[in-house]
């Protein structure tokens, strides 16, 4: 429907004293004075577009982004880190390409993180089409390659920046300390499951691929003897044929991947107290396996061998165990881990040991459900004058009665079989599951980029780095 602007013109014409000058009338009732009155259609104007106008002056690049933006938070606490470790791989006598400013690169990377853009191909995109990068990186624009392997090369230097965030953060009064919830989360690895073989397997395969690289070379040298009848033993012959080198190239993969299997397999049989020669001898009685032989479902990725498979909300996957340690009163990460063993009972200490080296203090209180509970965990806590709320059973199924020998298992109990108790415990998680939300379905981060447990751990602390950034500007901002 058309819109119609009502105007109305007045003739001014002379009236008599003590007249009013306008008479008024009434028009879809209103009373307004009478005049002319004009029916017409108003053009609209719109704000001005020119894209191809060039401009007088260079615009700051910080007024492309509104005031309190995330990058700009990012940017000022990157500032003031120090980054000396990133700087020192680029120390000596300058003769080198210019690289690109390691302040630069750990701000876009936090960022970016921080976004849910973990690809180095997607940041390197980014770089040009998206604003607030641009403004982070000032005109700088380092190729994929370039992102990755500054991610690798400094992997271990993000945990000493994610140290002192946290710092920063106990200084500003933000982190409390006064209760800690602690849980794990199976994040995948940078592997497929179906790139990995049994134990079993891999003997069956080992012994398939000799059978059959032993065929090709008989008949290799059957028709080398047959070339050389017809040209001559000095006569060069072809190179080494595909289907063999492709075959002993997958039995160099498969016996690397036993050698692996067999190491692990002799570490755990020497942490049960088995030697050499046992000869499967045990005090109950004797042992499956003789030492260091791995059972036959033992398997190893060829992809990233140090990944394991773990049961996950969808099924068994290849997977490192992700550990986080949460403040309750900012939800402020402020220790991690990473471990490729599935069970979560042996990562609570380390946690605790290394929030007490980045702040100098430990909590009050510590909230963990039953993967982590333990007759030796709970001793030792109890030596730390730190009250656990730790679950003796899974949820939804009814707890165990306590060992009458474990006594620090029987006071957890009782401490749990009260009313505050409950209460406590059931603080947990309100603090620790909301941060592995924002990790995987705010940030979208369900599987690394990095292979190797190593610079998966690494990974895993940009993560928790980025969320805490996140964090820490929205109660800023608040």
């Amino acid at each position: 429907m058309r819109s119609l602007r009502v105007f109305l013109v007045v003739a001014r014409s002379a009236a008599p004293r003590g007249q009013p000058r306008f008479r008024t009338r009434s028009v879809r009732g209103r009373n307004v004075r009478a005049g002319w009155y004009v029916y017409t259609d108003m053009p609209t104007t719109f704000r001005p577009c020119a894209p191809d106008q060039s401009l007088l002056f260079p615009p700051s690049p910080r007024d492309w982004l509104p005031e309190g933006h995330l990058a700009f938070f990012i940017a000022d606490t990157v500032a003031a880190l120090n980054l000396k470790p990133f700087y020192a791989a680029y120390e000596g006598d300058g003769r080198r390409n210019s690289p690109f400013d390691p302040q630069m690169m750990v701000t876009v990377l936090l960022y970016a993180y921080a976004t849910g853009t973990f690809s180095s191909r997607r940041i390197a995109r980014k770089l040009e089409e998206d604003v607030a990068y641009r403004v982070l990186a000032a005109g700088n624009f380092p190729a994929h390659r370039t992102i990755a392997d500054f991610r690798q090369q400094h992997v271990a230097a993000f945990q000493a920046v994610f140290v002192q965030v946290v710092q920063i953060a106990r200084e500003a009064g933000v982190i409390h300390l006064g209760a800690l919830a602690v849980d794990g989360s199976k994040v995948k690895a940078n592997a497929n499951k179906h790139k990995a073989m049994s134990y079993g397997r891999m003997r069956q395969e080992e012994q398939r691929l000799r059978d059959e690289i032993a065929a090709l070379t008989a008949q290799a040298e059957a028709s080398d003897a047959a070339e050389d009848a017809v040209h001559g033993p000095d006569v060069r012959g072809d190179e080494l044929p595909a289907e063999l080198q492709r075959r002993e190239e997958r039995l160099a993969k498969i016996a690397a991947a036993k050698a692996r299997l067999e190491a692990r397999q002799v570490d755990d049989d020497r942490q049960k107290g088995r030697t050499p020669d046992d000869g499967r001898k045990s005090r109950r009685r004797p042992f499956a396996r003789d030492f260091g032989v791995p059972p036959d479902d033992a398997q190893d990725n060829f992809t990233d061998p140090e990944s394991r498979i773990m049961k996950t909300s969808s099924g068994f996957d290849q997977c490192y165990n992700g550990q986080l340690a949460v403040d309750e009163a900012s939800q402020i990460i402020v220790a991690t881990g990473l471990t490729t063993c599935a069970a979560d009972n042996a990562e609570l200490l380390p946690l605790l040991d290394q929030t007490r080296v980045s702040l100098d203090a430990q909590p009050n209180e510590v909230l963990a459900d039953a993967g982590y509970r333990g007759e030796a965990t709970f001793h030792t806590l109890e030596t730390r004058d730190i009250t656990a709320y730790i679950s003796l059973g899974r949820e939804g199924k009814p707890d165990t009665t306590p060992n009458p020998a474990h006594e620090a298992t029987r006071r957890m109990a009782a401490r749990l079989a009260s009313e505050g108790g409950r209460a406590r415990y059931r603080r947990r998680k309100a603090i620790v599951e909301p941060v592995i939300g924002w990790i995987k379905a705010v940030l979208g981060f369900r599987h690394f980029s990095l292979r190797g447990e190593v610079k998966a751990r690494g990974e895993w602390n940009i993560v928790c780095l980025a969320v805490n950034l996140k964090r820490l500007h929205r109660i800023r901002m608040a």
